[in-house]
């Protein structure tokens, strides 16, 4: 019988997914000749080019789309195999590998995650933060368990990767106290022209703040623009402009950094996301984390 070169086919699943051999290469930590050699190894033994080139690009054949389908399917079956070895009782606590993109609050990231360490099988959390495209990078090798991300994974991205809505919360503008009070009476007109402090362009918040400023015909002065939200956080505790959180954790932005509400808007609503690689939540702490996100961090408020 003849056997696949699982190595092979890791590599040529590797390429495309990151879209070239030179990305390919720097995720693997491999020199890119030895990269292209398992790819030819790999193609002489299917006996069919997996790879054409248009221009500069190499992009898959006809059968090189099919052996992708193919390898994201075998590999995603390897990780919920690992999945379920390294779920067995050992003694020994499960690490849970999580990724949590730069633009969620540190705040919601850690009530979203708390239920993860609370659970009957000791968990042992290692988390990473970073742009969402490289976690999802991360997810698709298996490097990762899950990501929490703002935003769910467009249609369009080539990685086999399910969204999972954790909840939504309404929008809240914060300011240190001198600033709030002298913007809360006539809140939102007070945001013309008043310093704010904007998460990056490219994403959610961001577009909703903009659609949302113009619709109140307001201007917000730009006084920084932010990648990070917990660094946005430190620039608007020390007074440098107003900023924009989700309302399930305004007590505690404002115990924690000292600012003060000024108004909010339901206008503007932030999502959160869970995103694995497996279309069902079948991990013990993913289940732990989709629970207390809905029945606590994000259930509706109940009357008193």
């Amino acid at each position: 019988m003849e056997w696949l070169n699982y190595h092979h086919l890791f590599y040529f699943w590797t390429v495309v997914r990151e879209g070239s051999v030179t990305a390919a290469s720097r995720k693997l930590r491999l020199a890119q000749p030895t990269v292209s050699a398992q790819i030819r190894m790999l193609e002489e033994s299917l006996g069919e080019k997996l790879f054409a080139r248009e221009g500069r690009r190499l992009v898959p054949t006809d059968v090189g789309r099919t052996v992708f389908r193919y390898a994201d399917e075998i590999f995603a079956l390897g990780s919920e195999l690992r999945e379920a070895v390294r779920g067995a009782p050992t003694g020994r606590p499960v690490r849970f590998r999580v990724g949590v993109a730069d633009q969620v609050p540190k705040l919601v990231a850690h009530r979203l995650l708390e239920p993860a360490l609370q659970p009957k099988t000791p968990i042992s959390l290692v988390c990473t933060e970073d742009r969402t495209d490289r976690l999802l990078a991360d997810l698709a090798v298996h490097e990762l368990d899950l990501v929490i991300s703002d935003a769910p994974v467009s249609p369009h991205v080539q990685i086999r990767a399910f969204n999972h809505l954790l909840g939504s919360s309404p929008v809240r503008f914060f300011a240190a106290p001198a600033l709030a009070r002298r913007l809360a009476r006539r809140f939102p007109q007070s945001l013309d022209g008043a310093p704010f402090l904007f998460p990056a362009e490219n994403t959610s918040l961001r577009r909703a703040l903009d659609r949302y400023f113009e619709e109140q015909a307001v201007r917000p002065a730009p006084a920084g623009e932010f990648e990070d939200s917990a660094l946005l956080e430190v620039f608007g505790q020390a007074g440098a402009g107003v900023f924009a959180a989700p309302a399930v954790i305004e007590r505690a932005l404002e115990r924690q950094y000292d600012v003060r509400a000024i108004g909010g808007t339901d206008a503007i609503q932030e999502r959160y996301w869970a995103i694995s690689a497996e279309r069902r939540i079948k991990h013990p702490a993913v289940l732990a984390i989709a629970e207390g996100a809905r029945s606590e961090l994000f259930a509706p408020p109940t009357d008193a």
